[in-house]
């Protein structure tokens, strides 16, 4: 007889561990198998071109419905694969770490587990790069990440705009259809395809929707009236005088707030070193020094603060001598804000108002509280008393006390440094709210007549469920635009919790990409939860080997100000994570493009989606 082996307790403890992962993997494939079977019809309405990615995708979802962290450290102890990159490649990663599971146990590998995987390691990498040039085009040499850069209104007018851009490496050129029309837009189109001729160089373009934005509405106007005001350090010297454009085409100039329009007869005598000269809405006379001039415009500089309103009276002088005379034509009213703090009641209301700010009597008791409009009517039918309700990017929130047919009011609970103004224009997010609202608006089908024309994909804005893709898909066809590539914004609460569905119905139409909208995402989740509900998008995104394009605030303060901040730049460095990085219009947009270019470069050599590549630390030699 033969004696009975005897195991170390470390031996047993293995063999223990062993066998109960092998009959987790297992419960784990078989989870994923029997929810690809129960979406079957829906899987098979996928593309052929994506059904295989669709599967990987359902096999993810399956699997990411349990804990898996014990299951991990076991693997881990054992020296196997944690599983924790598995998305690319789901059924291939069961397959390989239960195969050796089976191997170390010195059990026969069951002859499923033979077969090869549709979906394989060097598959799933593959279908999620060539998925991305389908959609994005070729990766730049530098790094494997685009840059996608959204386009300002001057660059119709300025064709040096988007050749610098393209020159300092933009891979995606973005129009975003809530602003300018149709002729800007081509006219933007033109300026591109001429510089791709001069560089040799590829883009695509992109063009958001505008979609069924919620913003506020417009403010009862200030006066009619321009200040221009020149930089002063701390002891009230003058350290840069003021830059004031008077001109007979405001319009052609961006937008500033020293823009002032005039008749134009003093633009065709004057001169630099010229001197226009005023009496201000004080009655302070004022010197300006003309400094440039062409046919459209005059520039002159101060030193002194100068109020001008319409029919102000200007005088060009040459030394000594009246050389012309000319008027200050309508200035438009300034815009205003309503100044709101934590404990105000605000009135959103229904309908063409004009916003006002709170009446108080001489004591400071509230006559009436403050009030603005909305863009969308739907809202009043959908709020309800208790729901979250956040204006302009979530620095004012508030509560829904009260509503009424066609108003509702407001508490605000929280506001950004204590009290902070509201402008029109801004946008508004209701995450508590579920918004009966079609993804598309009348002026989007509208736009996609000219998208499917000039387009290379389109952006959907505000979507919420599959029925909105399915609508888009339709629009498209009518519109003889069946070749565009979908991006789909996820920007809001029902976007995040319908995501794996909205995948599925996407698939439909490939080429897709998905933009983390993190802007809104960030307002309407809460910031505390950004970081892992971008995560999880990206993880969800590689399973289905759809490519994401990492955007809002992508180095805004380089873009806007010329420098960035600390977390600015890790957070660039996250981007390399994405298939491709989106950057917004900014002064300093030809500055943050070649910074993010530099980092996308470096962090090339550091990391593969999930995986740390590990090159040569340059500070490893002791």
């Amino acid at each position: 007889m033969k004696p009975q082996q005897r195991y170390t307790s470390a031996e047993l403890s293995r063999a223990i561990t062993i066998e109960r992962a092998i009959r987790s993997v297992t419960e784990l494939r078989q989870t994923a198998i029997s929810l690809e079977e129960e979406l079957a019809d829906l899987l098979q309405k996928t593309s052929p071109a994506c059904r295989e990615s669709a599967y990987n995708l359902v096999h993810y979802l399956a699997i990411r419905r349990h804990d898996l962290r014990e299951l991990q450290r076991e693997l881990i102890r054992l020296g196997l694969s944690s599983l924790g990159r598995m998305e690319a490649h789901v059924m291939a990663s069961l397959d390989a770490v239960l195969g050796t599971l089976y191997r170390l146990d010195q059990r026969p590998i069951p002859s499923d587990l033979e077969q090869e995987a549709p979906i394989t390691f060097a598959v799933g990498s593959a279908l999620l790069a060539e998925n991305a040039v389908a959609i994005l085009g070729p990766s730049p040499k530098q790094h494997n990440t685009r840059v996608m850069v959204t386009i300002p209104s001057e660059a119709a007018h300025d064709p040096k705009i988007i050749y610098n851009l393209l020159a300092q490496g933009m891979n995606v050129m973005r129009i975003n259809c809530a602003h300018d029309h149709p002729e800007a837009w081509e006219k933007m189109i033109l300026n591109l395809r001429a510089a791709q001729r001069q560089l040799g160089k590829s883009c695509r373009i992109s063009f958001d929707l505008a979609g069924p934005k919620l913003r506020t509405e417009q403010i009862e106007p200030g006066p009619e009236l321009i200040k221009c005001k020149p930089t002063r350090n701390v002891l009230g010297q003058v350290i840069k005088p003021e830059k004031i454009y008077f001109t007979s085409q405001p319009h052609t100039l961006p937008d500033k707030n020293n823009v002032i329009p005039i008749q134009g007869n003093l633009l065709e005598l004057a001169k630099v070193e010229d001197q226009i000269r005023l009496t201000d809405t004080r009655g302070s006379r004022r010197f300006l020094n003309v400094i440039e001039v062409n046919k459209t415009t005059c520039i002159c500089e101060s030193n002194k603060t100068t109020y001008l309103v319409s029919d102000t009276k200007l005088s060009l002088y040459r030394g000594k001598k009246l050389i012309a005379k000319d008027t200050v034509t309508q200035i438009s009213p300034q815009p205003q804000a309503i100044t709101l703090a934590e404990g105000d009641s605000l009135l959103i209301i229904q309908g063409e108002i004009l916003g006002k700010s709170a009446v108080l009597d001489e004591q400071g008791n509230l006559i009436q509280p403050a009030c603005i409009g909305c863009s969308l009517p739907e809202v009043f039918r959908d709020v309800k008393i208790g729901e979250r309700i956040f204006f302009d990017d979530g620095k004012i929130a508030g509560i829904i006390r009260e509503v009424f047919e066609n108003r509702f009011r407001v508490e605000i609970t929280s506001v950004v440094n204590g009290k902070d103004k509201l402008k029109s224009e801004k946008g508004i997010n209701l995450p508590d709210t579920t918004l009966n609202l079609p993804a598309l608006t009348e002026k989007d089908i509208q736009d996609l007549e000219f998208i499917a024309q000039f387009g290379d994909m389109v952006a959907l804005s505000f979507v919420q469920q599959p029925e909105d893709i399915e609508q888009l898909i339709t629009e498209l066809k009518r519109a003889g635009g069946e070749h565009l590539g979908i991006i789909l914004k996820i920007e809001n609460q029902q976007a995040f919790d319908q995501l794996p569905r909205l995948l599925l119905t996407a698939m439909q139409h490939p080429p897709l990409a998905v933009m983390v909208a993190r802007g809104d995402l960030g307002v309407e989740l809460g910031f505390e939860r950004l970081s892992e509900v971008q995560e999880e998008i990206l993880w969800l995104c590689e399973a289905a080997h759809i490519p994401v394009i990492w955007a809002t605030q992508v180095l805004e303060s380089l873009a806007k100000g010329g420098m960035p901040s600390r977390a600015e730049v890790t957070d660039a460095a996250m981007g390399s994570r994405a298939e491709c990085v989106m950057l917004n219009k900014g002064a300093y947009i030809d500055k943050a493009l070649q910074f993010l270019c530099d980092v996308l470069g470096r962090m090339q050599a550091h990391q593969d989606k999930k995986t740390s590549m590990l090159r040569k630390l340059s500070i490893s030699d002791l």
